[in-house]
């Protein structure tokens, strides 16, 4: 039986949210102390108590760290979660073969039974958060060696965390804030019986593809549903036939009501990284160095991608979740420069850390550090390159280099050993994985790309010898033919036989390897020329950023005058760090650019404006027959608002990477839609965020429910959620 619940809101006179600062990520154990009275001015009718509490169920018991990557949220009390379709695209893509294709044609379990295991992935609940600042510095001193320093809060980290979760299921994860300057302590329960229990086609959770990822408008039915199994008494468990549908403490109301312009917003979850502190340097080498050359690097491997996967459906299955995962960043760093780029954000740091230097002169634990900036992200620049080079390299470049390199495992353990036996069945288990998700040509192809690309652009003195000589020669094409036809990693029969073999010949064989040969001078370059000193840099840069946040705290007590940004916030907020986080804003449409001005919403009828009629179901504008018929016919059911099916929605909520999936929040706490992208003039945001520019996409929760139920035909999932509607 659905649930509903009628409300009848009387009409009050609220604020004006004109001055609303929508900048911020908030620890939500501190919203009462910082934001509530901020959030109920600009509209939030309940209390923080109600976002987070330890003393009763509370929102936060509905908001999981979903693959420690992604949020999900729980909308059910038998542990339905709603998440975003590409935070579970690598489990809807290990589900697919040619024949049975869950990316293009979806998945709808009809009953639990129906519903499909995920071997290793995991959603974990926050318990509790807590200020451990006191016992984590404790035994620090001014004035001491930083390594020293990081030994002692290293032990503090371990005894505290060890002794919080002492004789219960859960784990601990401690980390700083405003650079060490404070730590907290988040108790964490984790469910390791994930099940998918709905996946809409990629024509409707991917429509767009890359044209469209980080651009507005958008049509993007951007979900998919899982299901968190437990042991019967409610527990965490590995996967069983056993275990049940998990009871949460709280789930989510959704609203069927939809929102207007202005109505308060916000967003529960895990946001990854910002970098709001990083001083004009910094700033500058990421406009100007550091994304230049990876979104070069990437932009030819995706047109690798692309290239093989129209060709063969094989390989596109295969590639599909890697040409994602490449693409992602690639067009957020594009989107991030020029918006950086707009906003003038070098010129506005500058600004900045000139009021700063007056505002410390005299000062002599303040006044020297933007000079110490200064040196040290120069002297850092080489290093931060080559790192940032060798992860393109070894992980979104050739993927036989960094296959190779799991054999190195082998190297320290005697053959015939239990230990042995235990090392060569993990990566007989991950050569199987690894074929079953590769193709030698197009890997070859990425090769060729990738490594001339990386040869010219590191520095020469961290260039490794078979990369040197094949730069010097002007082609890689001959270093390739060589790993690609003699590598016995381009050959899964050649490798599994050798690893059934005599233990003693595997590591003399592999260590000879061509590819493994290549891979571990790459690898060896970065472990003994670029990590430690890029190590040492970074922490002199850590520990100069701890002293200049907490110059910035005293020297400038009201951060929205320093920020040098209109709209900023008051109060200063730590940078994300994957821990859970709360950031409010509202319902609003945008002007990106002179002369362009967005709605706030999109509809059913841009899907169709956009459709292409001459293509493959596997053309990112696609439309599915089903989908046209139910428009055609306007056939929306309760879903639709005055004959029409809203699809997108954009709020200025400050979003990262990381809240994709998260659940977007009405003000009286229901569930309006799941989080899943940022504009594209809104990606600087992890470095300067601008009230005006920045906006993040929300799918419309009415479109997934139209999805699941119309489309998905599956309206078991509807009957178990608790539905509000006026």
């Amino acid at each position: 039986m659905k649930k509903y619940i009628h409300i009848f809101v009387v009409a009050c006179i609220l604020a004006p949210l004109s001055s609303f600062a929508h900048e911020g990520m908030w620890l939500p154990s501190l919203l009462q102390q910082l934001n509530e009275e901020d959030m109920q001015a600009n509209g939030f009718k309940l209390t923080a108590d109600d976002i987070y509490s330890v003393n009763k169920s509370s929102m936060k018991d509905a908001v999981v760290w979903f693959g420690r990557g992604c949020t999900g949220e729980v909308v059910s009390n038998k542990g339905l979660i709603l998440t975003n379709h590409h935070c579970g695209y690598g489990q809807i893509q290990s589900h697919s073969t040619v024949e049975n294709d869950l990316l293009t044609d979806g998945f709808a379990a009809q009953s639990f039974g129906e519903e499909l295991p995920n071997n290793g992935l995991t959603v974990s609940f926050v318990v509790r958060i807590d200020d451990v600042t006191k016992s984590i510095l404790d035994g620090v001193k001014d004035g001491m060696e930083e390594e020293k320093r990081q030994e002692i809060i290293k032990a503090n980290i371990e005894k505290v965390g060890k002794d919080a979760v002492n004789g219960t299921h859960y784990d601990y994860i401690i980390k700083p804030f405003f650079y060490g300057n404070e730590y907290y302590m988040f108790i964490m329960e984790t469910f390791k019986d994930i099940r998918l229990v709905f996946a809409p086609p990629s024509s409707i959770g991917k429509y767009g593809g890359d044209t469209d990822n980080w651009v507005w408008p958008r049509h993007t039915g951007d979900f998919s549903i899982f299901r968190i199994y437990a042991d019967k008494d409610g527990k965490p468990a590995e996967y069983s036939e056993d275990n049940v549908p998990y009871t949460p403490k709280y789930h989510f109301p959704i609203s069927l009501n939809g929102v207007k312009p202005d109505d308060f917003t916000m967003v529960y979850g895990f946001p990854g990284r910002t970098k709001q502190y990083l001083p004009s340097e910094g700033v500058s080498y990421t406009v100007e160095t550091s994304n230049p050359i990876k979104i070069a690097m990437r932009e030819k491997t995706i047109a690798i991608y692309d290239k093989n996967m129209a060709a063969d459906d094989a390989v596109r299955i295969k590639y599909s979740a890697k040409k994602a995962r490449v693409a992602n960043a690639y067009k957020k760093w594009i989107g991030e420069s020029k918006g950086l780029k707009r906003l003038d954000a070098i010129n506005k740091k500058n600004e900045q850390e000139e009021m700063f230097a007056q505002a410390v002169k005299g000062n002599k634990e303040y006044e020297a550090l933007l000079d110490k900036f200064q040196e040290e992200f120069k002297a850092m620049e080489k290093y931060q390159l080559g790192r940032d080079l060798f992860i393109e390299e070894l992980y979104y470049g050739p993927e036989i280099l960094r296959f190779s390199l799991g054999f190195k495992a082998l190297k320290d353990v005697k053959p015939n050993t239990p230990d042995f036996e235990q090392a060569l069945m993990k990566l007989k288990g991950s050569a199987k994985g690894f074929y079953k998700n590769f193709d030698l040509a197009t890997d070859r192809e990425v090769f060729v790309s990738a490594s001339s690309m990386y040869s010219d652009a590191i520095d020469p003195s961290f260039l490794p010898s078979s990369f040197a000589v094949a730069k010097e020669k002007g082609s890689f094409d001959k270093l390739a033919n060589t790993v690609y036809k003699k590598s016995i990693f381009a050959n899964e029969e050649k490798l599994m036989k050798l690893l059934s073999g005599s233990p003693e010949g595997i590591y003399k064989k592999i260590i000879k390897d061509p590819a493994f040969v290549i891979g571990n001078e790459i690898y060896e370059v970065y472990g003994n020329e670029i990590a430690p000193e890029y190590k040492r840099l970074s922490e002199e840069i850590d520990l100069s950023m701890r002293t200049y946040v907490k110059a910035l705290k005293e020297v400038f007590p009201n951060r929205e005058y320093v920020a040098n940004v209109k709209g900023a916030s008051k109060q200063y907020w730590s940078d994300a760090n994957s821990t859970l986080r709360v950031t409010y804003g509202k319902i609003e449409g945008s002007e990106p650019r002179d002369g362009v001005e967005f709605k706030y919403y999109t509809t059913l009828e841009g899907v169709m404006e956009k459709r292409r009629t001459d293509v493959p179901k596997t053309h990112e504008f696609y439309v599915p027959q089903k989908l046209m018929d139910l428009y055609k016919n306007k056939d929306y059911g309760q879903y639709g608002e005055d004959g029409k099916m809203m699809v997108c929605i954009t709020g200025s909520n400050h979003t990262t990477g990381g809240n994709s999936g998260s659940p977007v929040i009405n003000a009286e706490g229901q569930l309006i839609g799941i989080n899943f992208d940022r504009t594209w003039e809104s990606t600087m945001s992890d470095l300067m965020f601008d009230p005006v520019k920045c906006r993040n996409i929300i799918v419309d929760i009415r479109y997934v429910l139209f999805v699941v139920d119309k489309y998905g035909e599956c309206p078991r999932l509807i009957e178990e959620m608790t539905l509000v509607k006026n």
